[in-house]
């Protein structure tokens, strides 16, 4: 009985060692040993008496992630699987398929196949589903399938994929994957280079720097950075980014937390490139934390001008704690505050709402730039110039959640036919095939006002409602719905750049979107007017 019961609790006493070492820096020791006593205790009894066999490593994977999710979504418990792929994304190298592929309970969605990588060479495209890999099915598989995707350079695997209702076949051979920082950069103009700041992985500043000098090469006196959609990365790498633009010495950002040691301040460490040239950086909803710390320091430092719509917040800084057999804690240490001084962190995690939902901040400190311009804390990265396409809202999200743009996009592919990105025009019509596209599905989504009204209808005061009452509710949650269905017009132009950034992608890849945009993207266009009118770029900065 001893070796069982030794067997047994091995995990959760290493797991105790370790809370107890990381809680070296509380106060109270008595009440964290009395909790992990009683968990010890609790977790030992259960494995020894349960009526049936337990498995200890599966019930205390799932007693850390339900611990973990009380704080906030991005300290994470990394297991061996999860440490590796973390290393992979921060060094932009990994072996495998080439594509971007989204899990389901039965298949794989093929999301984005990487051009001229093994995904693309095997012929598979956007919307294809994956249902067999060798010779386990998807939905027989309890795990994340996507795995079994990633493999040695040189290895082969077949795959049974589903496409417009048809059931093919393809092999496809394993590559090394490199991923670039920057995937793209051009001229515009004679005079105007645009570079595509896509991640904040090791090659971030190396690709950026190498961008910035070819594009000066050919005669760029103004540069357009993207980081539309960057969702972050190395903190390292976004300070680096910054260097590029502001002499050495600079403050970018300041970390503060409880822990002492975590407390610092990040300054630039390099010469500039160059410190002189105009700037615009283009940030949306989807640049998060690095992308913050850039194009918010910056922007307090008077250095570029921001547009497009306000960041996602991310304010938060994480380290990876390496625990025991090669497994991580990636935890939240600190807040991190852009050169003015404000935090950008827009969702409150440690104060929910009755249902248990982070509070987004509206309330917000003013802090003044360099040159005594208003920037305000609290809800990321509000750009000078604000672009109306570059907003989103609750409709335009939840057809993006819902895989609505995403399936009618891969219908549209299917359906129309295109030679070069020049020609691809998506016209008034299209957008009425949209309309109805959204009509005939079971696409929905509830408003809070919707949520209000059915939360009245079910609780205890309903049985004082007399049915004229209740009659009038119901009338108003059909209104309600016929207006969801009418913000599509109200948001046309937000919804129709996704569906065009969409449908583009599928006939000429990522590098086509890119191309695309210099022609047809509404706040490249508006950025590239500014950098060409000095006199009203000056005066923003002043």
């Amino acid at each position: 009985m001893k070796k069982i019961v030794s067997r047994k609790i091995l995990v959760p006493i290493i797991a105790v060692a370790f809370l107890f070492v990381g809680s070296s820096y509380k106060s109270d020791f008595f009440e964290i040993a009395k909790q992990i006593e009683i968990f010890t205790t609790l977790f030992k009894e259960l494995n020894m008496n349960y009526v049936d066999e337990t498995n200890p490593a599966e019930l205390m994977d799932t007693a850390i992630k339900n611990m973990l999710n009380e704080l906030d979504p991005y300290t994470k418990f990394l297991n061996e699987q999860d440490v590796e792929t973390y290393r992979i994304n921060n060094a932009g190298e990994y072996s495998g398929i080439g594509a971007m592929v989204r899990s389901f309970d039965d298949k794989l969605l093929i999301i984005e196949p990487h051009q001229g990588y093994p995904a693309d060479k095997a012929g598979l495209k956007a919307g294809d589903e994956i249902i067999q890999i060798g010779d386990i099915k998807v939905a027989d598989f309890e795990d994340n399938a996507s795995e079994l995707l990633k493999g040695a350079n040189g290895s082969t695997i077949n795959v049974t994929y589903k496409r417009q209702g048809k059931i093919n076949t393809t092999s496809i051979t394993r590559e090394g994957i490199e991923v670039d920082a920057v995937p793209f950069f051009k001229m515009i103009d004679n005079k105007t280079g645009y570079i595509v700041l896509a991640k904040f992985n090791a090659k971030a500043t190396e690709q950026t720097k190498s961008a910035l000098l070819d594009l000066k090469g050919k005669g760029a006196e103004k540069i357009i950075l993207d980081l539309r959609g960057n969702p972050g990365g190395l903190l390292s790498e976004a300070i680096n980014v910054t260097n590029l633009f502001v002499p050495k010495g600079e403050l970018v950002v300041t970390t503060k937390s409880k822990v002492k040691k975590f407390n610092r301040e990040y300054h630039t460490n390099n010469q500039p490139v160059d410190e002189e040239i105009p700037l615009v950086v283009l940030v949306n909803g989807s640049s998060a934390s690095a992308s913050e710390i850039v194009s918010g320091s910056l922007q307090d430092l008077d250095r570029a001008v921001i547009m497009g719509a306000r960041s996602f917040g991310k304010g938060l800084v994480q380290r990876p704690l390496k625990l025991t057999y090669g497994t991580q804690l990636k935890v939240t240490i600190s807040r991190y505050y852009t050169s003015s001084g404000r935090c950008i962190q827009s969702l409150d995690y440690w104060n929910r709402d009755e249902s248990g939902k982070a509070v987004r901040n509206n309330t917000f400190n003013d802090f003044t730039t360099r040159n005594g311009r208003k920037v305000q804390d609290g809800g990321g990265i509000l750009p000078d110039i604000e672009i109306a396409t570059s907003k989103t809202n609750d409709l335009t999200l939840a057809l993006l959640q819902n895989n609505i743009i995403f399936d009618y996009a891969t219908n549209y592919h299917y359906t129309h036919k295109y030679d070069n990105v020049a020609e691809f025009n998506f016209t008034d019509a299209d957008f009425s095939a949209f309309k109805n596209y959204v009509k005939q599905s079971n696409f929905s989504f509830e408003t809070k006002a919707e949520e209000a009204i059915k939360k009245a209808l079910s609780g205890d005061e309903n049985d004082f409602l007399g049915p004229d009452v209740k009659d009038s509710y119901k009338t108003l949650l059909a209104n309600i719905e016929k207006g969801k269905l009418n913000a599509l017009d109200k948001y046309q132009s937000e919804i129709q750049k996704n569906l065009e950034d969409e449908i583009v992608k599928r006939y000429f890849y990522r590098d086509g979107l890119y191309q695309y945009y210099l022609n047809n993207d509404e706040a490249i266009l508006a950025a590239t007017e500014l950098l060409g009118n000095n006199s009203k770029y000056k005066a923003i900065l002043k």
